[in-house]
């Protein structure tokens, strides 16, 4: 398989220098931790849960960055909610730092490396050419933010109502999500490749 082919949005558009490589990666980090801010902030407010477009911007910033990139980016993210930058959905009006991350939420913050690592891995190998083969990726990143985002909260609520309020709610809308980025991606990545 060509190398070229299989290389990440990121890596196929990077500079020579490296330099100019390393400036190109900070900046992309800094462009994905604030879409993650951002789309934290774009939510539905439901009756018990919030629906945001995080899952949506996890699974497009992976595709497009590749595992590495993807990691550093959600680990960049991660820390500067640690140190109590209002990026999370619920910030700063139920908390901030360390105190919020451990709160019901935590679980899914923590399965965005997860996920993004999975994500990223499957647009390492080239899976970003096909929106079926990504979506799968895809599928698996979310089954991980679900699952984790649930065993935290039964650890915290007990099961039952992790089920009903942290993982419900969500499938529908992150299906959709889901799809979304699955056809987003390749098709942005074709036509910067073609331009």
């Amino acid at each position: 398989m060509n190398t070229a082919q299989t290389r990440s949005l990121a890596e196929t558009f990077q500079p020579e220098s490296q330099i100019a490589k390393a400036v190109w990666y900070v900046s992309l980090a800094l462009v994905g931790s604030a879409l993650m801010t951002l789309a934290a902030k774009t939510k539905v407010d439901m009756v018990f849960v919030n629906v945001t477009m995080q899952t949506f911007a996890v699974f497009a910033i992976s595709a497009a960055y590749g595992s590495r990139l993807a990691v550093a980016t959600m680990a960049l993210y991660l820390m500067q909610g640690a140190l109590g930058m209002p990026v999370f959905t619920g910030t700063p009006e139920k908390g901030i730092g360390l105190a919020y991350m451990v709160g019901p939420t935590g679980g899914y913050l923590l399965a965005y490396l997860v996920a993004a690592w999975v994500i990223g891995k499957a647009a390492d190998i080239g899976f970003t050419r096909n929106p079926l083969r990504l979506g799968l990726a895809m599928a698996a990143g979310e089954i991980i933010i679900l699952g984790m985002g649930f065993l935290w909260m039964a650890y915290l609520f007990g099961a039952e109502k992790a089920l009903a309020f942290g993982v419900g709610p969500f499938i529908f809308g992150d299906v959709l999500k889901l799809v979304l980025a699955a056809l987003a991606v390749p098709a942005v990545g074709a036509l910067l490749k073609r331009g």
